[in-house]
């Protein structure tokens, strides 16, 4: 079974990561992290910030990004940016490509972006907004692409649950 892929470029907010992390939990989706984080992984640091279910993650950190991509030679990359040339839903994501997303303070590095331009993808905004917030950016794109790949292995009926409503 081939799963989708979220990448995190020098994550600096624990929060951002952990909703990242609940929403590939919820998915399937595998999660790399490249160092250096701006926070900690241990235990006691991901029960504070509400991370209970980290456990269930498949999870991978990298010591940089040339440790990513020896790890991961043949990795089909998109990389999320304001700079990218094509829109998100423009792109025909395969069953297992990475999508990555840069450091909050200062996105993915110029020099892979340069490097990569025809795997640059952007989210539409309007006016000057200088981006959407990192776990937004990754689960808009993320479903995106799940849902071009049908949603693999995931549930697509939802219960219906009975309102009792009451006189008052």
């Amino acid at each position: 079974m081939t799963a989708l892929n979220i990448v995190l470029y020098e994550p600096e907010i624990p929060a951002n990561t952990g909703n990242i992390g609940r929403t590939c939990a919820a998915t399937g989706t595998k999660l790399h992290l490249i160092e250096p984080l701006g926070f900690r992984l241990d235990e006691k640091s991901l029960k504070r910030a509400g991370m209970d279910y980290w456990n269930e993650l498949d999870v991978t950190t990298y010591m940089n990004w040339n440790d990513f991509t020896a790890k991961n030679p043949d990795a089909r990359i998109y990389m999320a940016t304001t700079k990218g040339r094509r829109v998100y839903t423009d792109v025909s994501y395969e069953p297992d490509c990475f999508l990555l997303f840069g450091k909050e303070s200062g996105g993915i590095p110029e020099e892979l972006l340069v490097s990569h331009p025809d795997t640059c993808i952007r989210i539409p905004m309007i006016g000057e907004t200088r981006s959407l917030n990192l776990s937004n950016s990754a689960a808009i794109v993320l479903y995106e692409a799940l849902r071009q790949n049908q949603f693999p292995n995931m549930k697509l009926e939802g219960r219906l649950h009975r309102l009792k409503w009451s006189k008052t």
